[in-house]
């Protein structure tokens, strides 16, 4: 054969499917799945095997762990000795394994995810329930295949005396299959083992009678009963496990809670420090201390509150947000005919019992044969002591042993295993006593082989064996639940009391969108100056509030940002603020409106929006509170070309006033406008001519003071009114005139606002010169005249935007509002 004759020209894509194809079928059947006749993946297999061939179980002393890992790759399991040992190691871990199999002396690791001690330290040995596993194994229970290097054989599946699948779970990942089966309470399997052989159609209800649900070894409580017996019907399935939590009293105004329980899988030492993280970090407030307390009577974690904190509130919230509660996806699949499939309770009960009757089928089987032989035998002995004397003469006479055999056999017709064991007879076997016991025996045998092979015929004997088996493993090895089950799975509810240390804050917004939380002290040091803003900034609005209270952030395309004070960076009063788009997106021409904090959702109060092209909306504040802060919200839905202009919270009982650029002004009550749903786009406001728009709207509710309403026009004219100048009106009218009309360069009203005593005006002008009037200290004018110039427009430019002086607020003052 020629060198190029030796390779195959093949398509890689075709040589890589086929090896991947190959490695997966054996990754997934030889070594991440477990059988599901035994509950064992293969290496645990081979670790049981080997250590029950080396005679390494329960009843003899311990033995160096390395010798059975060496064992077991010299002979069954040619991998690397460290997943060999780990696999040693879980078997015998306690709060892995519901039934350890492996016993270990020395250090097996612990729930703190400390690494065992290497195996040439620790010693270990077969449990005695791992004999259950394997017991009968030498009746030729099960199929024997040879080992990787043919030359011993190994079993294919363990004879599996208990349902180890259930009993102590599995998990694994392979190639396009995982297995996540929690572990069970034996007495409970058992249970429901004899109730699905009693009645082969059971179903999962009356199934669940008997076997509650999961039992983790590390206990804790699981809730959701639906989730239970939803995995159990399919395979697949979802409930929540959470540790026991207890809360004690301490002197005084104190308590503790103490953690006894842990939920199955979880790291205690890093539940410890993620709960001692969220204290340092005052995530969550009200928490003294964390301390782990375990010690060889059990564990206990103890967190210590601080005086009058929130026990149930703290408690719910470390369930919330740690793994002290956590999320336990059922995932039952298992190897069962070769293939790996996903198993319902039934088909796994099923697959057990099938395993079972073949078990105790060959086991009986092979009694049957070997209680066959023996009485075989006995029959030539009894036969043999009745002819002795000739018998005896015969023998001297031959030559030898084979001889012997062979004159015995033509003389009296014996078997040669009949002559066999003549020949090899004792002579104290010949008293008169031994051939009672003989006889004996042969009774006693006939009536084995008779309860034999009726069990062979008749099935419900075979599972009546089975049953009895069962019950008596019951009794032996059965102890309580550790799991506490809840049929409903409870909604978590924390008070933000309990996550935010309550504190009064001062938040500033500017127009460009920088936004920033400061403490008072930080404010208090500046004497409020030195604000760090950006050139041609400006602040909308400067308030001091809570942290435990929320910013609504309207923006002038209509949407909103839903910020929790507590979450803003705490920055100081000189340095500038973060920007909103590192919370979340904003369009590059987007602008701030408003900011509006909001300590309560559920008082009865509106938001009003004013839109440029003349739309009001008025939508209940509560349908504002959002569950998710993670992009810019629909505040109100806007044509492609509008702007919003404003945003006022109202009580319902509120007038509106609008100003139009043309100079027309339209008051009416709000209840004109009726409320809508959050993206709604609202209704029309007042009537525009041709190139009008809406200024501004405002709302007002004390009508007693007659308020001012103030106006700035592009060529520099500011103006005051009073409010009863004008006519109350209806929506959508086309109001009454503020300015009086001039043919050549009219005034155009560029701001508008409702002003009180302290209220200061700013303004900027087309030619970049900042501008602040006081508007109250302006005359009142009528509506017909054009107010008084405040600027020279021909020399300092027209004014182009308007904003009223964001002056410092405290918002809620020491009332809950």
């Amino acid at each position: 054969m020629s060198q190029t004759e030796k390779y195959l020209d093949l398509p890689l894509e075709d040589v890589i499917g086929d090896r991947f194809g190959r490695y997966s079928k054996y990754i997934i059947q030889d070594r991440a799945l477990p059988d599901v006749r035994d509950g064992l993946k293969p290496v645990q297999r081979r670790i049981i095997y080997a250590m029950h061939e080396e005679r390494n179980t329960f009843d003899k002393p311990f033995r160096k762990s390395a010798k059975t890992v060496g064992t077991v790759i010299g002979n069954y399991h040619p991998h690397g000795d460290s997943s060999v040992y780990e696999a040693m190691v879980r078997l015998s871990q306690d709060w892995k394994v519901r039934n350890a199999l492996v016993e270990m002396h020395g250090n097996n690791g612990s729930v703190d995810g400390d690494p065992p001690a290497a195996m040439r330290y620790t010693e270990a040995r077969l449990s005695s329930i791992s004999s259950e596993l394997i017991r009968d194994i030498e009746k030729e229970t099960v199929d024997f295949i040879p080992n990787f290097d043919d030359t011993i054989n190994e079993p294919v599946v363990l004879p599996a005396k208990f349902p180890s699948l259930l009993v102590n779970g599995s998990t694994g990942i392979s190639a396009g299959y995982a297995t996540e089966i929690p572990p069970h309470n034996l007495a409970e399997v058992i249970d429901a083992v004899i109730k699905k052989i009693d009645n082969p159609s059971v179903t999962i209800d009356e199934l669940m009678s008997v076997m509650k649900g999961p039992d983790f070894p590390t206990g804790g409580t699981i809730q959701g009963v639906d989730g239970i017996k939803q995995a159990y019907e399919t395979g697949k399935g979802k409930i929540v496990v959470r540790g026991r939590a207890v809360v004690e009293k301490l002197r005084s105004t104190r308590e503790q809670i103490v953690i006894d329980e842990i939920p199955f899988e979880v790291n205690k030492a890093n539940l410890v420090k993620r709960m001692d993280e969220l204290r340092i970090d005052r995530k969550v407030e009200g928490i003294a201390e964390v301390r782990d307390e375990t010690d060889r009577t059990g564990l206990r974690i103890v967190i210590e509150l601080k005086k009058d904190a929130d026990s149930t509130g703290i408690l719910n919230f470390l369930y919330k947000n740690t793994d002290l509660q956590i999320t336990y996806n059922f995932n039952m699949v298992a190897i069962k005919d070769k293939t790996p499939k996903l198993l319902s309770l039934s088909a796994m009960l099923e697959a057990y019992i099938g395993h079972q009757k073949e078990v105790i089928t060959r086991a009986t089987t092979f009694d049957l044969r070997k209680a066959k032989e023996r009485s075989h035998i006995l029959e030539g002995l009894i036969k043999a002591i009745s002819i002795l004397d000739e018998l005896i003469a015969t023998i001297r006479a031959s030559k030898d042993k084979q001889n012997a055999k062979q004159r015995i056999k033509q003389e009296y017709g014996f078997t040669e295993e009949q002559a066999e064991a003549i020949v090899n007879l004792q002579l104290y076997r010949l008293t008169n006593t031994d051939i009672t016991s003989l006889q004996k025996e042969a009774a006693e045998l006939e009536q084995k082989i008779e309860e034999l092979e009726s069990i062979l015929n008749n099935e419900s004997k075979l599972l009546t064996v089975i049953k009895n088996d069962l019950k008596s493993l019951k009794k032996k090895y059965q102890d309580k639940r550790r799991t506490i089950i809840e049929q409903e799975i409870e909604e978590l509810k924390i008070n933000l009391e309990v996550m935010i240390a309550s504190e009064d804050v001062l938040v500033s917004v500017t127009r460009d969108g920088y936004i920033k939380r400061t403490s008072l002290r930080s404010y208090s040091a500046s004497n409020g100056e030195d604000l760090a803003i950006k050139e041609n900034d400006h602040l909308i609005a400067l308030q001091e509030i809570n942290t435990t209270d929320k910013l609504l952030v309207f923006t002038n395309k209509g949407r909103y940002i839903f910020v929790n004070v507590h979450q803003l960076p705490d920055i100081r009063w000189k340095d500038l603020g973060q920007h909103i788009t590192n919370m979340v997106a904003i369009d590059k021409d987007e602008k701030i409106i408003k900011a509006i904090p909001i300590r309560d959702f559920n008082t009865e109060n509106y938001l009003v929006f004013f839109t440029k092209n003349g739309m009001v909306k008025r939508s209940e504040l509560k349908l504002y509170e959002a569950q998710r802060y993670s992009k810019a919200l629909v505040a109100v839905n806007l044509k492609k070309d509008d702007y919003v202009q404003n945003v006022h919270v109202t009580d319902g009982h509120s007038d509106i006033f609008i100003a139009t650029n043309k100079g027309y002004g339209l008051w009416y009550h709000e209840s004109e406008v009726s409320p809508v749903g959050q993206r709604a786009a609202g209704v029309k406001a007042i009537q525009l001519k041709d190139e009008e728009f809406v200024v501004n709207g405002v709302v007002f509710d004390d009508l007693t003071n007659n308020p001012s309403l103030v106006l700035l026009t592009q060529r520099g004219a500011c103006k005051r009114m009073k409010l009863n100048e004008f006519e109350k009106s209806s929506r959508a009218k086309r109001g009454s005139v503020m300015l009086r009309e001039l043919k050549r360069k009219p005034h155009r009203i560029v701001g508008f606002s409702l002003v009180n005593e302290q209220d200061t005006l700013q303004f900027v002008t087309t030619l970049g010169s900042a501008h602040t009037i006081y508007p109250l200290e302006l005359t009142k004018s009528d509506r017909y005249s054009n107010g008084s110039y405040v600027i020279d427009s021909d020399e300092q430019g027209e004014i182009k935007e308007v904003w009223e002086q964001a002056v410092y607020t405290k918002v809620f003052g020491n009332e809950d509002s």
